[in-house]
């Protein structure tokens, strides 16, 4: 008897244990949703920049050049994508830095956030972009006439650009972006979903099958 006791009480420990992990493992995926996926870190780093509530469920993921057009002009509507969902969505930026030089373009703006800049300073080199990124006269140096618009400290910014932390950045996040195969900027994830046909409404409708999935409407 005394045996059969102990055998029960081990096999309800052991329940108990697998119980409480499913439960535990219920609750992080309620609580990080997304970032509780097993491949969450080849989308968001710990050092990556991101934008929005720390309560958000829908993560966009954007992997971005500075010196590109396209994700110059995609900026505004992820903003107002951001706007209609107060809390639900965080935007991600990853780097990709395709273009001629854009090395050192993700340079400057990770040693902008060093002096706390960095949205200040992409908002500026999306705005002054056609001076100094047209692809059809390729001028990188003239970036320099616009980064004080962010408010920054230029001198700092061309000494601390040069940190081998910036540049373990870019490896990881260059490493990340042969493992997901993206091929041009901007490349978008949504909660770890790619978009499979660029365009506009397509990201609209991604972004917002996320959003019902995550955020399902009472009725």
């Amino acid at each position: 008897m005394k045996y059969i006791l102990v055998g029960l009480t081990g096999v309800l420990l052991v329940l108990a244990f697998i119980g409480g992990s499913s439960y535990y493992k219920g609750q992080q995926a309620e609580k990080y949703g997304f970032l509780a996926q097993k491949n969450a870190e080849l989308f968001v780093r710990d050092y990556s920049p991101t934008l929005g509530s720390d309560d958000a469920k829908v993560f966009i993921v954007e992997f971005m050049d500075p010196a590109c057009e396209t994700c110059a002009a995609f900026a505004p509507f992820i903003k107002q994508a951001m706007a209609a969902n107060p809390g639900k969505i965080k935007l991600v930026l990853r780097y990709a830095p395709f273009h001629d030089g854009a090395e050192d373009f993700v340079k400057i703006l990770e040693a902008a956030r060093m002096q706390g800049k960095y949205w200040e300073t992409l908002d500026v080199m999306f705005k002054s972009q056609g001076a100094w990124a047209n692809h059809g006269h390729y001028q990188p140096e003239k970036l320099w006439d616009f980064i004080p618009r962010a408010g920054v400290d230029v001198e700092q910014i061309r000494k601390d650009m040069h940190s081998p932390a910036i540049a373990k950045i870019i490896e990881q996040d260059m490493a990340d972006v042969k493992t997901l195969n993206v091929q041009k900027t901007p490349g978008y994830f949504v909660n770890g979903k790619p978009l499979q046909q660029f365009g506009y409404r397509q990201l609209a409708q991604l972004i917002q099958s996320e959003l019902d999935a995550q955020y399902p409407s009472k009725r």
